[in-house]
């Protein structure tokens, strides 16, 4: 809301004036929550590691990754607190905070930042606990994603095309889902959020997918927001969404800020505390923007994360074989001998094409 107080301003002083726009508080929010992000992350490394907040590599199923991981025992976790200061602060200082959509993913952010918070609590002091239960876990999840859909439900219900899927590179169908659209808010929110979860195993690895997928939500929720871009794409107009493309900046600045600390090697992990949140931003964005279908090329990285795990379990069961050497599919990467730090930039290079088809999408 610092805007808010420099805006009236303008009276006086006519330069003030571009503090109302969009593009604009999107680059001050970047930057701000970058800054945000440096000077709260060493002092939060610090506090961790006095505390001793580290991640117990003998909780991995397997001796090999064990052994791989062995040199990242000592490093402090939770560290998604970092990200979740810098988002906040930014979002609050050169956003709208009355705007509905602002407060439905702080809303998300926050929900979905204290149930990691705890996760990561469990693990860290229960010798040898895994954390809540994948079932407790699933029932704050789908309790979240069920008030935000209600919520986007009867917001959208009188709003044209709210309701509707936009399905890409078809754009005269657009299926009302009514009620049912409740259940697709509830699935892309639990399903991004457990995906970017599962995505961080490797240093800077699900940061950076983020910071990827962040950018292109910018632009996405400043072309939804905008009468003449979304007219001109024949996209879905979305009064008010054009703010978040301030937030989307402001998890873009805080993802760049995190991974100078999370870069290999890493001095931090961002823990559930961090990984939850930022799924859910990514679906609840997707979501408001009406490009939920999109998610699955802006977000493959993650995507392609989580099926991995699923075809993993259910070969498994069936079959008594496994799939890949290990699962999420970075490792299985990792057993073929591959380094760290070449899997990463390569999923980096995917995520980054994947999102420029994305963008590219808007135009067919």
């Amino acid at each position: 809301m610092f805007y808010k107080l420099i805006y009236p301003l303008h009276d006086f002083y006519q330069g003030f004036e571009i503090i109302r726009y969009i593009s604009f508080r999107a680059g001050l929010a970047a930057i701000t929550a970058f800054l945000i992000s440096l000077l709260v992350g060493s002092q939060v490394i610090k506090i961790l590691k006095r505390r001793n907040v580290s991640e117990d590599i003998s909780k991995k199923d397997s001796d090999t990754l064990k052994a791989l991981h062995s040199d990242k025992k000592n490093v402090p976790t939770m560290g998604g607190i970092i990200i979740l200061i810098a988002i906040i602060i930014s979002t609050l200082l050169w956003c709208d905070i009355f705007n509905i959509y602002i407060l439905l993913v702080l809303f998300t952010a926050v929900w979905l930042g204290i149930l990691g918070f705890f996760d990561d609590y469990i693990k860290l002091t229960h010798k040898h606990s895994p954390g809540l239960t994948g079932s407790s876990k699933l029932f704050f999840q789908c309790g979240l994603g069920l008030i935000i859909g209600l919520v986007l439900y009867f917001h959208f219900k009188n709003i044209d095309e709210g309701t509707k899927l936009v399905i890409p590179f078809f754009k005269g169908v657009r299926p009302d889902l009514g009620a049912f659209y409740v259940l697709m808010v509830m699935f892309f929110i639990v399903g991004m959020s457990n995906a970017v979860n599962i995505t961080d195993g490797l240093d800077g690895l699900a940061i950076g997918c983020t910071v990827i997928a962040g950018l292109a939500f910018t632009l996405i929720a400043y072309i939804v927001g905008r009468i003449d871009f979304s007219s001109y794409l024949q996209v879905p107009y979305i009064a008010g969404a054009g703010e978040l493309s301030i937030l989307c900046a402001a998890l873009v600045g805080a993802g760049l800020g995190f991974m100078w600390f999370n870069c290999f090697p890493a001095q931090t992990f961002m823990g559930d505390v961090g990984s939850l949140p930022l799924g859910g931003i990514l679906g609840i964005v997707a979501i408001i923007v009406k490009q939920e279908l999109l998610l699955f090329f802006i977000g493959s990285i993650f995507i392609v994360e989580a099926v991995s795990v699923l075809l993993q379990v259910g070969v498994y069961k069936i079959s008594g074989k496994r799939l890949f050497l290990c699962a999420p599919i970075h490792h299985h990467f990792q057993f073929k001998d591959l380094k760290e730090t070449k899997i990463t930039m390569r999923f980096f290079i995917i995520a980054a094409i994947m999102a420029l088809f994305s963008l590219i999408t808007l135009k067919l």
